[in-house]
C-alpha cells in the first residue's frame, strides 16, 4: 500500500492526514511542493473535468479549481480581439494550452484567485509564464516542459505544488467514502456527455448550432463535477458563469447568471476604455474593474479611491447602461445538473442571453418549462442524465 502523508487535513486541527492507495501507487507524482488534502481533492477532481473536456471537444482543456468546484473550465478555441483585451494577453501568440488556461481564469478571475489549476495536455513554458504571474496553489498535468517546470519551480518561493498525472490511470468501478463512521459505496459516475444527449429537443425551436453544442457539453461536463446543485452558463468553448452548491436551483441559476453577466459586462467599451495607470498590477486591475461594474461605484468616486489605480476619474457606468449592454448578450448556452422545477430558471436564464439549454427533463411541469422557452425562442435539449456531484 502507497500512502502519502499530507500536513494537515481539511482544517489544521485534523492534523493525521493521509491519502493512499490499497493496489498500486498513487497516479500522480509531486514534482515539486507538499499536497494538503484540498489541493488534492481539488486535483484530482480537476484533472478529470479536463480529461473528459478533451476527450468529448478533442480540444485541449483547463480548468480553474476552488474548493472543490471549478471556478472556471475552458477548452482551445482562439481569442476574439476583445477577449484577448479582456484577459490581458493582447497581441500575443498563444500555443492552445496556453489560450485553454487563459479562458478558463479568465471566467471568474475573483472566484479564481488562489486556484487549483488543471490541463489535459503538457504543460508549455508559456503557461507556465502566465500561471507564474497569478496567485495559484497548484497545478496538475500529464507532463511538463523542461522550460516549463523550472519556471513553476520558481514560483511561491519555490513551494508551488506541481503534480504530474498518469493519464493512462483507470480507477475501480466502485467508489467508496466514510462519513462519520459509515462507509459509503456507490458505481462510478462513468456516464459519457456526447452529443447523442443533445438529440431530444421538445422546444418549437429545435436547432442548435455545432458551437453551440460544444459549449453545452462543456457545461455538462463542468456540472459533472461541480458540487450539487449547480448551472453553468458557457459560451466561445468556456464556462462564462457557475453556480455551485445551492439548495436552490433558482439560486443556482442566478448565481451563475451574474457571473455571466460580469463577464459579459467586462466586454462593454466603457469597461475596456478605463484609463489605468501603467503601473498597477493585473489584479489590482481585476478588482478594479469588479468594483467599477458594481452599483457601489458611485460611492467609491466619491471618496476618491479611484485616484490609485486610475489617470482620471472615469464616468460613471450607470445601471441604465448596463442593463441596455447586458440586452445585447446572445447566443449562451446553459446546463443544468438536474431538471428545471420551474420555468423560473428560464426567465432568469434569458436576461442573461442564453439561447440554448441542457438540462435532465423529467419534472412534472416539464410543460411549463417548455413554454417558457417558446417564448423566447430557446431551444431546450432533455439529456435524461443527472449529474450530482458531492
Amino acid at each position: 500500500m502507497e500512502a502519502l502523508t499530507l500536513k494537515y487535513g481539511c482544517n489544521p486541527n485534523q492534523k493525521t492526514a493521509r491519502v493512499f492507495m490499497k493496489n498500486g501507487e498513487l497516479p500522480f507524482t509531486v514534482l515539486n511542493g507538499a499536497p494538503g488534502y484540498i489541493n488534492l481533492l481539488d486535483a484530482l477532481n480537476a484533472w478529470q473535468l479536463v480529461e473528459e473536456l478533451k476527450e468529448a471537444t478533442g480540444l485541449p482543456a483547463a480548468a480553474s479549481f476552488k474548493h472543490v468546484s471549478p471556478a472556471g473550465a475552458a477548452v482551445s478555441v482562439p481569442l476574439s480581439e476583445i477577449l484577448q483585451k479582456v484577459y490581458f494577453v493582447e497581441d500575443i501568440d498563444l500555443s492552445p494550452i496556453a489560450t485553454a488556461y487563459i479562458r478558463a481564469r479568465g471566467a471568474d478571475r475573483m472566484s479564481s484567485y488562489g486556484d487549483f489549476v488543471a490541463l489535459s495536455d503538457e504543460c508549455d513554458a508559456q503557461t507556465a509564464s502566465f500561471l507564474q504571474r497569478e496567485v495559484s496553489d497548484g497545478i496538475i498535468a500529464p507532463s511538463y516542459s523542461a522550460a516549463a517546470l523550472e519556471i513553476l519551480k520558481t514560483k511561491r518561493r519555490g513551494s508551488y505544488l506541481v503534480l504530474q498525472m498518469d493519464p493512462a490511470y483507470k480507477p475501480e468501478n466502485l467508489e467508496r467514502k466514510q462519513v462519520f463512521g459509515v462507509w459509503f459505496e456507490q458505481q462510478r459516475n462513468d456516464t459519457k456527455i456526447t452529443p447523442a444527449c443533445l438529440a431530444e429537443r421538445p422546444t418549437k425551436a429545435k436547432a442548435i448550432p455545432e458551437s453551440a453544442q460544444r459549449d453545452l457539453l462543456i457545461a455538462l461536463i463542468t456540472l459533472k463535477y461541480t458540487q450539487s446543485n449547480s448551472v453553468c452558463y458557457a459560451k466561445d468553448g468556456q464556462a462564462i458563469g457557475i453556480g455551485a452548491g445551492q439548495q436552490s436551483r433558482v439560486h443556482c441559476t442566478r448565481l451563475a447568471g451574474d457571473k455571466a453577466d460580469r463577464w459579459y459586462l467586462r466586454q462593454s467599451p466603457a469597461a475596456l476604455s478605463l484609463p489605468f495607470k501603467d503601473a498597477v498590477r493585473r489584479p489590482d486591475r481585476d478588482n478594479a474593474i469588479d468594483v467599477y461594474l458594481s452599483d457601489e461605484y458611485d460611492d467609491i468616486l466619491a471618496d476618491g479611491a479611484w485616484q490609485r489605480v486610475f489617470t482620471k476619474r472615469p464616468p460613471v457606468f450607470s445601471r441604465e447602461e448596463k442593463k441596455n449592454w447586458l440586452a445585447t448578450a446572445a447566443g449562451v448556452s446553459l446546463g443544468s445538473d438536474a431538471f428545471f422545477p420551474f420555468g423560473d430558471n428560464v426567465e432568469r436564464a434569458h436576461k442573461s442571453g442564453v439561447s440554448y439549454i441542457a438540462q435532465t427533463g423529467g419534472s412534472i411541469r416539464d410543460d411549463n418549462v417548455i413554454a417558457v422557452c417558446d417564448r423566447y425562442g430557446i431551444a431546450m435539449a432533455f439529456t435524461h442524465i443527472r449529474l450530482f456531484h458531492h
